[in-house]
């Protein structure tokens, strides 16, 4: 097996310390983590029951709106242009491929669509597009999500102008190991476009990564820093690292599963309203962590056959494994938006 590999460091760790007000101390959500699996999941699935009577499970769909040539070196992302992945460098796509992709989620039933850019921020030529895709998807009567960057001030106003519900910006990690994976963008500034994101009045999707490399206390942590965010993120999309050849974490050992779970569990306990999706990694789960994962409070899915530019479970084998677990969707609840919403 090959030798670990990080990004190389061009600065100190970061200087994130933990409020004196926390919620949720490290120490507690480290001590979570240690509980013995049953008591861990029980009361994971006491949280998901009080919060979730329905037990229903949200279907998403994430597309790829603009692919490749990105300028960050985020240690785990094969869109990055300095590494050699084989993905190459896209135009954005035209406002009629999203919406086909948009109509067709929404037929297989997914009612959340998610617009991914590979940007470190999105200039303003890049901005009107993806205000008219919100727009439009919006039209379709779906939920909107989009995750292009960093934002500056103003830019995240103008996504909820144009209908936008959430926004996307994953922290990725604990603030001590952040910088093993990412060197390109600080800490503080994900933190700060999460700031620009709810001054705006928009909904927060964050989340991050396991299976990094990172220990169970690093673990703990990226699960305190959301669970102390005020408020904590409607949605938190756990994503289990999917190790792609040519980016610098390819060829680490696997995270145990059922160290997956665990986080899934912590998750559900500490941001107890919150929708907890399984992203990244699912197809090297297997059905049953996959099902273990919904028993420890996962209650949303992206919904697909590709997150981006690596696979996922195809649609039919997500409805087959929802239907052998008994487990209803969520019933989409949006109504379409008037006829003026999307210029039409």
């Amino acid at each position: 097996m090959n030798a670990p590999q990080t990004v190389a460091l061009h600065r100190p760790a970061a200087a994130i310390t933990e409020r004196p007000d926390a919620t949720w101390p490290l120490a507690d959500v480290l001590a979570l983590f240690e509980l013995p699996f049953n008591e861990l999941m029980f009361r994971a699935q006491q949280a998901h029951r009080t919060h979730f009577p329905d037990g229903d499970v949200e279907l998403a769909t994430l597309l790829s709106i603009k692919t490749g040539g990105c300028e960050e070196d985020c240690g785990y992302c094969p869109q990055a242009a300095r590494y050699d992945t084989g993905v190459e460098a896209k135009k954005i796509l035209d406002i009629d491929t999203v919406l086909d992709a948009a109509r067709q989620a929404k037929a297989n039933g997914a009612t959340r669509f998610c617009m991914g850019a590979a940007w470190r921020s999105p200039k303003e030529r890049d901005m009107e597009k993806v205000e008219q895709m919100v727009r439009e998807v919006k039209a379709l009567g779906m939920e909107t999500c989009a995750t292009l960057g960093m934002l500056e001030e103003g830019q995240a106003e103008q996504l909820k102008n144009a209908g936008l519900d959430f926004y996307n910006h994953n922290i990725d990690t604990a603030p001590d190991f952040y910088n093993n994976v990412i060197s390109t963008r600080e800490y503080q500034d994900r933190l700060d476009t999460l700031g620009r994101v709810r001054n705006a009045g928009l909904k927060v999707c964050c989340g991050g990564i396991v299976g990094m490399g990172e220990t169970r206390e690093q673990r703990a942590g990226l699960i305190a820093q959301l669970a102390n965010l005020n408020p904590y993120p409607e949605s938190v999309p756990v994503n289990h690292l999917v190790q792609v050849e040519g980016t610098p974490l390819h060829g680490l050992d696997p995270l145990d599963p059922l160290e997956f779970v665990r986080t899934i569990a912590v998750a559900r306990i500490t941001m107890p309203k919150a929708r907890v999706r399984l992203s990244a990694g699912r197809r090297q789960l297997g059905e049953a962590v996959q099902a273990m994962c919904f028993m420890a409070g996962a209650n949303s899915i992206f919904y697909g056959d590709k997150l981006l530019t690596t696979g996922n479970p195809e649609a039919e084998d997500d409805r087959a494994l929802l239907a052998k677990l008994g487990l209803k969707t969520r019933s989409a609840t949006l109504e379409s938006a008037p006829k003026e919403a999307c210029g039409c």
